[in-house]
């Protein structure tokens, strides 16, 4: 048996319907598409998933609450890199004074210039003296307890929220 011979079983295939190919087809003129009327037209049907034959939609008929954000787009909070103390263990064995960027040098968080929130996940075993924007309540008292300290850093005027 060769490729060449592999074919799919009898009627297994149809032809393709070709439309407005001349009246003696049986789909000229109209092409299938019958007189007149929104289907006939080019360009089709409205989006059926939310045209409603002229109506108004249900989205403009539902009543609107609640805080719709700034224009344009959403609510602006900031947005903090998270740390756990965990890593910082790994990374700064020796202990010492840890920064924002010293952080991104050493790979836990993307850039030196976002805000930093560590979190206590992980075993503190130094003492390290850690510069960041927010800690958890249990990340400070972890530090605290193993002879380090948490200095909360303010953020810059200018820093994206």
């Amino acid at each position: 048996m060769k490729v060449t011979d592999l074919k799919p079983n009898p009627g297994a295939t149809k032809r393709k319907k070709r439309v407005g190919r001349g009246t003696s087809s049986g789909h000229g003129k109209t092409a299938t598409r019958g007189h007149k009327g929104q289907k006939s037209r080019s360009g089709g049907l409205k989006d059926p998933r939310r045209f409603e034959g002229g109506r108004s939609t249900l989205i403009m008929r539902l009543p609107k609450r609640g805080m719709r954000g700034q224009v344009p787009g959403a609510i602006r909070r900031p947005e903090y890199q998270t740390v756990n103390l965990g890593r910082l263990v790994e990374r700064f064995p020796e202990g010492g004074e840890v920064t924002p960027e010293l952080m991104a040098k050493a790979g836990l968080i993307r850039k030196a210039g976002g805000r930093v929130k560590v979190l206590a996940h992980g075993e503190v075993t130094v003492a390290l003296k850690v510069h960041a924007h927010k800690f958890s309540k249990s990340a400070a008292e972890k530090l605290a307890a193993a002879g380090g300290e948490a200095l909360t850093l303010e953020a810059e005027p200018g820093e994206e929220a």
